[in-house]
């Protein structure tokens, strides 16, 4: 998910030749071939990349050597979304609220500064006053981002834990003033990051908390554990001696075929800053990963030593973070684990495949200008790896991709045995502190913001690649230079997501909405999703067209058809996806809304233009009681 401004960040300094070069070159080829629609799908995709070939309803069909899995779209081509779409006028009209299909119902809940526990002390947005630090260290957070909705007893609908990643939240909105002034200031601040962990439970339709001892918040200032290569290594020592705790910038989510819930830490060097100002200067590694003097402007290190990069006896406490992170929902006496194996780097989301041998598989993106897009495959099964003790998310190997001009690509494998990396790095858990500049040195591909990933049934995965506004050339028949509305990009992996390499198509560019009056209008994808029957639910954070706020809609991949299914609140961001089992309860959520601006909206609360906004959890369901989205 984006910060303010997260478009104008730039932190890689390499060569690497950018994937606007290798699009620009694919859709030059696409132009000689006059986009003939009687060649063979199969025997030209490559031919066809950067171009929506599947928005425009052709099949399409991939081969690679291995056995590749997602190579033939469902077959399902009609049918597949069957509600009202929202109508652009209908949108618009009232931005301080948001607004649902005719065909469903929502319910805002468990909104920012609710107690975890019911009966606690509740934040409700009263402007002149804010949470005490120790009430919201027992509160949800803000900055509702992904999330997961894990069942009682994997089957139920209506009960169970909801785990919810809080992003962000600028100071104006959390403390009500521009900077802390206070060491309180700050931990109120700090609480209010991190991630909950809620029972909710639906009563006749209407969900709310529930007591249970797995409930709690895992914030900034919680105890956490390391694992995998890094764990014990120097990198993570501090001369303080002082424990692990924190996680924080907890944007986009996954979750495990055993259980448990991933969150992954993003911008998390926006909240470091220097107690000497501009005298600081980053060295090499802080650069590439974006640390500086004043950060996002949170100001943390004025009052806490742990991220003032100037201290060195927390020189590296910055380390600590930019990690995926494993949570037992239904186990509140367990830490959150860092899983170091899967490498340091802004993680927007993973996404999880069982491949080749019951292998583990997590795609994953780095959330930055001209970065990369990652997949971790596990040693072994997972099954048996964890029958052994042994986390699956522990052992295995960590690639980035590379992409070329023909519609395939490879995983170049981020290891100490590669010459190349052995050169630069002492040993395995060195490179995975700095995966962001083994990547480079190996040549991985420069993207535009990769965002989320989700993996369809037939074992495609989609990627959201939000925007990028710094493309000043545009190439032969290429839409995407300048791209500041994104697109979404399908790859096909070899070996049933265990070989090194891929196939990739653009079924979806977001500019391609635009057109004077096309209800399908989007910009900037961000959250993605795909259900069980291949429907593609897609987020948005950034500058809609035609006035609408941010929005969800729902796509047939298959045909390229788009259906505005909700769209948010002034300034927010419409992000998280979670499903009951039954599929007929969706949960997402409205992040920053108004980026909390009372001026703009109030929501939860009704429009009164004074009640502080408050991100909030969005329950959606089909008045007809049918699976979402359908």
């Amino acid at each position: 998910m984006s910060h303010a401004n997260h478009d104008n960040n730039t932190r890689n300094r390499s060569n690497n030749r950018p994937f606007e070069d290798i699009l620009k070159a694919s859709l030059s080829r696409r132009n000689v071939l006059k986009r003939s629609a009687v060649m063979s799908a199969a025997g030209f995709m490559g031919a066809f990349v950067g171009e929506s070939l599947l928005a425009k309803g052709a099949a399409a069909a991939t081969t690679l050597a291995g056995g590749a899995t997602g190579g033939t779209l469902l077959a399902q081509t009609t049918g597949l979304l069957g509600f009202a779409a929202v109508k652009i006028a209908d949108a618009i009209a009232d931005p301080a609220t948001p607004t649902v299909s005719p065909d469903y119902e929502y319910q805002a809940l468990i909104p920012w500064g609710t107690s975890i526990q019911p009966g606690g002390p509740e934040y409700k947005g009263d402007p002149n006053t804010r949470p005490t630090a120790a009430e919201q260290a027992n509160q949800v957070g803000i900055g509702h981002d992904g999330m997961w909705f894990f069942a009682k007893n994997g089957t139920s609908n209506t009960e169970g834990m909801l785990c919810i990643n809080h992003e962000f939240g600028e100071n104006a909105h959390i403390l009500g003033k521009d900077a802390p002034e206070s060491l309180e200031d700050v931990r109120l601040s700090q609480h209010a990051h991190g991630v909950s962990v809620v029972a909710i439970k639906s009563t006749n339709g209407k969900w709310d908390r529930v007591a249970s001892p797995n409930s709690r918040r895992i914030h900034v200032n919680t105890e956490v554990e390391f694992s995998g290569p890094v764990a014990g290594n120097a990198l993570l020592k501090n001369t303080a001696n002082n424990r692990f705790q924190g996680t924080l910038n907890n944007c986009g989510n996954g979750y495990t075929p055993w259980g448990t819930y991933i969150t992954c830490e993003e911008n998390f060097n926006g909240y470091f800053g220097s107690s000497q100002g501009e005298a600081f200067v980053p060295n090499e590694t802080q650069d590439r990963y974006g640390f500086s003097a004043t950060g996002f402007g949170y100001s943390w290190e004025l009052f806490d030593d742990r991220f003032d990069l100037s201290n060195p006896s927390y020189a590296n406490e910055h380390h600590r973070f930019g990690w995926i992170v494993e949570i037992d929902p239904e186990d509140g006496s367990k830490k959150a684990v860092k899983r170091t194996a899967m490498g340091r780097f802004k993680h927007e989301a993973c996404a999880f495949a069982t491949g080749t041998g019951g292998r583990i598989v997590g795609y994953m993106g780095d959330d930055e200008r001209f970065d990369y897009c990652y997949k971790y495959v596990s040693q072994a099964s997972w099954r048996s790896m964890l029958a052994r003790g042994l986390s699956p998310l522990d052992y295995g190997k960590l690639y980035v991709a590379k992409f070329k001009e023909d519609g395939s690509g490879e995983w170049l494998e981020l290891t100490i045995r590669n010459p190349q990396l052995k050169a630069k790095f002492k040993d395995q858990a060195e490179l995975l502190v700095f995966t962001r500049v083994a990547a480079d040195i190996l040549g991985a591909t420069p993207m535009d913001r990769p965002e989320w990933t989700t993996i369809a049934p037939d074992g495609a995965i989609f990627w959201s690649l939000t925007n990028n506004s710094n493309r000043t050339e545009t190439g032969p028949g290429s839409p995407l230079a300048p791209n500041p509305d994104g697109h979404i990009l399908r790859m096909v992996d070899s070996n049933n997501h265990t070989g090194t390499k891929f196939t990739w198509t653009i079924p979806f560019i977001a500019q391609e909405t635009h057109e004077d009056g096309d209800e399908t209008t989007f910009s900037d994808p961000d959250a993605l999703w795909s259900d069980e029957d291949g429907r593609l639910f897609i987020g948005t954070d950034g500058g809609q067209k035609k006035g609408l706020n941010n929005q969800m809609l729902v796509a047939n991949p298959a045909t390229g058809e788009i259906r505005r299914l909700f769209t948010g609140v002034a300034s927010d961001e419409v992000t998280g996806f979670a499903y009951t089992p039954d599929r007929k309860t969706l949960f997402t959520n409205i992040q920053h809304p108004g980026d909390g601006d009372p001026t703009l909206t109030n929501f939860p609360a009704p429009t009164d233009g004074v009640t502080i906004p408050r991100d909030s959890t969005i329950v959606l369901t089909r008045k007809n009681g049918g699976i979402v989205g359908s």
